[in-house]
């Protein structure tokens, strides 16, 4: 009826006008469909009786790196699903948060930046020796260690050099400060989760001057992306390539194997005409390319820990082709301070960039395809064939090859419902996951929104069945106490003495996700007290108002609770507190669970009733229900 309506509005006007109204309409309704809501994620939480309120705090649970009861009401105003996509979107203004990174210049350095001005401390004092700043002689710098070290630091202050445990501060200050004032909050939680997929570590010195670009540049951009997109980065950058050594992996490669045998004569002959101080640099030049060769170890966690899986169904035959592939994935050092810079120095000299492209070499940013350290040979991974002659796009189709098995996208669907989920989640969820990740060639964003579109997602048992890490600890604590971070690193420190150093885990495997790695009698302890010095104000760098929790009402601890743990049971907290407590009933309480020592311990110091705020704060902080989430 409306389209006849306008069919006969239309007829009766003149061919001028009739070009103007469409003109108009053309116009504005680009501008009408901005404001049109898009598809709401359904979230079937109502199937598990729950309230939209319930509804709501589980998604802050989950999503966010902790709420209070407000929170809960801002979501619920919103709109669940709404929320949901906005945080997804991850657009939201984060004004106070960019004011306070302010204080961390070097959060916008390159790569090469951070080369040349951030020095381990034995690089500055071996350079401090060769200037004659300092005595080469140890007994005489041990004389007088305060001269000695003003001297160090005066010769670096002029060098405009700093060191590195400063730009390693500055990367950690800014995760804690990210995480507790971020406005978009799940982009928060997904970065953590996914750095810790890609694992890479500052304990391995020669990529750790990498790392805060690499979550910078690499991670935190592609968290909502495409799981290839983000795979394709990690393989790419410098901190990947030095962690898993895949920078100076090199194969035979028929083009140029001539030519480098022929540069090795030259240098051995040179070795034989120059004086000693010359020599010493040429035999580690010498040494550098006699012992190049292929190296499996980026290789091997591609497959197992990045895409497949152990159980992925390849073999150590697909690790070993595989690792041929990307032999000449490396690094391109622009700073005198960076590995490699002397040799791609003399390539650029020999040859110049656009020679260099025409013959296979390939350039982007701080990655550089060395097309002569590639084995240009046949191979084959998981039945592929990658047939002779193949040169850097052989490790895009690998990487695509890897990004879309079956096996991984049940692998990291698998990761993601641990993380979101529950320790052990339903397969049924992690299926329909893994299809949704295959259908949309790996997006990020569609298998989180099919997550939280399933029942399995929504089901009681999995309220409050993840154990918070020392992080998410600390800084859901941070959150619900609306803290006042001055200075990061006290509040660091805890988090360490809790058992998770940040950007030091070692292991390419990244930090588990489980609570039997988290849960202890050792770090119960360290939990507990963490609690109570937050509550008591004994952490230094940091402040709270805790006048807004008054003592109005007869039951103002558990109004007190239910704001920092909305929507949760709180009733069992203080309740712990009414009756004595044996050493013999802690004993038999951790043998059901190690949680229950968390309040226990902290009783048998004092058997009284907790009657005031800083107290009970401190008792909910380390209570068993603040541990989880």
């Amino acid at each position: 009826m409306q389209y006849a309506l306008f069919l006969f509005f239309t007829n009766t006007l003149k061919p001028f006008h009739k070009v103007v109204i469409f003109g108009v309409i053309i116009l504005v309704l680009p501008l009408f469909s901005l404001a049109l809501p898009r598809n709401s994620v359904r979230m079937p939480y109502q199937s598990a009786n729950l309230t939209e309120r319930q509804a709501a705090a589980h998604l802050i649970d989950r999503f966010t790196y902790g709420g209070t009861t407000k929170d809960v009401d801002e979501v619920v105003k919103m709109g669940l699903s709404v929320w949901f996509e906005k945080q997804l979107d991850g657009n939201l203004p984060n004004d106070d948060l960019m004011k306070r990174l302010q204080q961390f210049d070097a959060l916008e350095y390159s790569n090469t930046e951070i080369a040349d001005i951030f020095r381990r401390n034995g690089q500055i004092i071996k350079d401090a020796e060769k200037a004659g700043v300092i005595p080469k002689d140890s007994a005489q710098k041990g004389k007088d260690a305060t001269t000695f070290q003003s001297a160090i630091d005066s010769f670096s202050k002029a060098m405009g050099w700093r060191k590195e445990q400063e730009l390693f501060r500055q990367q950690i200050g800014q995760k804690l400060l990210r995480a507790t004032y971020s406005t978009n909050q799940l982009h928060e939680v997904l970065t953590d989760f996914w750095f810790n997929h890609f694992n890479v570590s500052l304990s391995k010195n020669d990529c750790a001057l990498y790392v805060p670009n690499y979550e910078r540049d690499v991670i935190r951009p592609n968290v909502v992306g495409t799981f290839y997109d983000l795979l394709l980065a990690t393989a790419q950058s410098p901190a990947m390539l030095l962690y898993l050594d895949n920078f100076s992996s090199s194969g035979h490669n028929s083009k140029f194997s001539q030519q480098d045998s022929i540069q090795l004569q030259k240098l051995k002959l040179r070795l034989s005409k120059v004086d000693s101080s010359e020599a010493a640099k040429l035999r580690k030049q010498i040494n550098r390319k006699s012992q190049e060769g292929l190296n499996e170890n980026y290789a091997r966690e591609l497959m197992e820990l990045h895409t497949l899986g152990v159980d992925g169904g390849y073999t150590q035959q697909d690790v070993t082709q595989a690792a041929r592939i990307l032999t000449g994935w490396t690094i391109f050092p622009s700073s005198p301070n960076m590995p490699g810079y002397q040799q791609v120095q003399g390539l650029l000299k020999r040859k110049g960039l656009e020679d260099m492209s025409k013959e296979g070499f390939v350039r982007s940013g701080d990655f550089f395809f060395a097309v002569n350290r590639h084995d240009d040979g046949e191979k084959t991974v998981l039945g592929k064939k990658f047939s002779s002659g193949g040169g850097y796009e052989e490790g895009l189709t690998l990487l695509h090859l890897l990004a879309n098995q079956p096996a991984t996208a049940k692998f990291i669907c698998r990761k993601l419902a641990v993380r979101f989920v529950s320790d052990n989640p339903p397969q049924s969820l992690i299926n329909k996951m893994a299809k949704r990740f295959q259908g949309s060639d790996g997006n990020i964003r569609a298998v989180l929104e099919e997550m939280v579109a399933s029942p399995e997602f929504w089901k009681k048992g999995t309220f409050y069945a993840k154990t918070k890490s020392p992080f998410e600890l600390t800084v859901s604590a941070l959150r619900v106490l609306h803290t006042d971070v001055q200075n990061p690193m006290p509040i660091v420190q805890w988090i360490s003495k809790m058992g998770q150093r940040y950007y030091y885990y070692q292991a390419p495997t990244g930090f588990p996700d489980q609570a039997k790695f988290w849960i202890n009698s050792g770090t119960i302890l360290s939990r507990i007290n963490f609690g109570w010095a937050l509550a008591t104000k004994s952490i230094k760098g940091i402040r709270f108002d805790s006048n807004k929790f008054e003592k109005n009402s007869p039951t103002w601890k558990t109004t007190i609770a239910q704001d920092l743990l909305p929507e949760r049971d709180v009733t069992k907290i203080f309740t712990r507190t009414q009756q004595p407590i044996d050493q013999q009933t802690i004993a038999q309480e951790t043998d059901k669970d190690n949680l229950n020592l968390l309040s226990n311990d902290r009783i048998l110091k004092s058997n009284s009733v907790i009657d005031s705020v800083s107290q009970s704060i401190g008792l909910i902080i380390g209570s068993p229900e603040f541990q989880l989430r």
